[in-house]
């Protein structure tokens, strides 16, 4: 275990390493920070944290940076989430508040984000398999032609064409419609299946053909759907940053393109709570010199999505952590009032 003085010289040199892009060294440390002891002591301090490999010495500096293990305990032990000020707070409840939809409040979301951050934005889209029914539409466009539209208790809206076995008239989609929306309303995803299995025998016989067509559109197309969608924004963000990533940029941004990587890096979306990953935590080789810190986000006590950063591992975890959990905080609002 180390001392709590050397816990404070790990982080003086984690926030000054943050802030000035430079090697930190025990002069500095002494000059910016009230330590209260001499530089040697400091300097002793160092070597110790070095030979436990929470901070490494470049190259071409007498300076110290710190390692991966070095950011895990700052961010465990000693990083405070930095709360918003009420200006910013303000600025994304007003931002957020505008949008008209659910595209709407995703795209602003992953936009704001990234100016907040000034990093790479990562916002999944809300879930089928952790929402709930809100409606189901059934719309005749020809006698045997149906549109069924689907709208969660998130904003999200599906929608599917459907070729009827044979004519469907008003009648009957106005009896489907209502004897379907009865059962379903208000309940999981994860629970239609169930609700439905035995809806076409409540129908006339020569019905029922039309009937099983449409559930089946509806458990195969929306609650067995498998596909996550997201957003991303501020990859551009990067570039400022790179004499951070060692090798190359490029191996990042190609890993950032495929959304199967992200998200694994987003993690499980019905864990609410912040993840942060460092550097090689990060299991994709692309990834290893950057950071994650995602959150869940949700219309009530459940996530039913992430959202995130990734950015280089010499991040202000403090303030990402802060602009993250608060814009979920506002993104579960608007779901909830939507």
């Amino acid at each position: 275990m180390l001392s709590e003085r050397r816990l404070e010289v790990l982080r003086a040199i984690v926030q000054d390493y943050v802030g000035t892009e430079e090697p930190v060294g025990s002069k500095a440390l002494t000059e910016r920070h009230g330590l209260g002891v001499s530089p040697a002591t400091i300097r002793n301090d160092m070597a110790v944290l070095e030979e436990e490999g929470y901070i490494a010495q470049p190259h071409t500096s007498a300076g110290r940076i710190p390692t991966d293990k070095g950011y895990r305990l700052f961010v465990d032990k000693l990083a405070g989430v930095k709360p918003l000020s009420s200006p910013e707070r303000r600025a994304i409840q007003n931002f957020l508040e505008g949008a008209v939809d659910l595209d709407d409040v995703v795209g602003r979301t992953v936009r704001l984000l990234a100016q907040l951050t000034r990093q790479v934005a990562v916002v999944q889209y809300p879930s089928l398999t952790r929402s709930t029914v809100r409606h189901v539409e059934l719309l005749s466009l020809a006698p045997a032609r149906l549109m069924l539209v689907l709208i969660t208790d998130t904003g999200r809206v599906e929608q599917r064409m459907i070729d009827c076995p044979a004519p469907f008239g008003e009648i009957a989609l106005a009896d489907l419609r209502a004897r379907l929306n009865s059962r379903v309303v208000g309940r999981r995803f994860a629970d239609v299946p169930r609700l439905v299995q035995d809806l076409p025998e409540s129908f006339d016989v020569e019905d029922r053909p039309t009937v099983s067509t449409v559930l089946a559109t509806l458990l195969e197309n929306l609650v067995e759907e498998t596909e996550e969608r997201l957003l991303i924004g501020g990859t551009a963000n990067l570039t400022r940053f790179g004499h951070d990533f060692p090798m190359m940029i490029r191996p990042v941004l190609e890993a950032l393109e495929e959304h199967v990587v992200l998200l694994k890096l987003l993690g499980e979306a019905g864990q609410p709570g912040m993840t942060v990953r460092i550097g090689h935590e990060n299991a994709h080789e692309g990834l290893t010199s950057t950071s994650v810190v995602a959150v869940g986000y949700g219309s009530g006590d459940e996530a039913v999505a992430k959202l995130g950063v990734v950015g280089p591992t010499r991040m202000d975890y403090p303030g990402t952590m802060g602009a993250v959990r608060a814009v979920a905080r506002y993104v579960g609002q608007i779901l909830a009032e939507s």
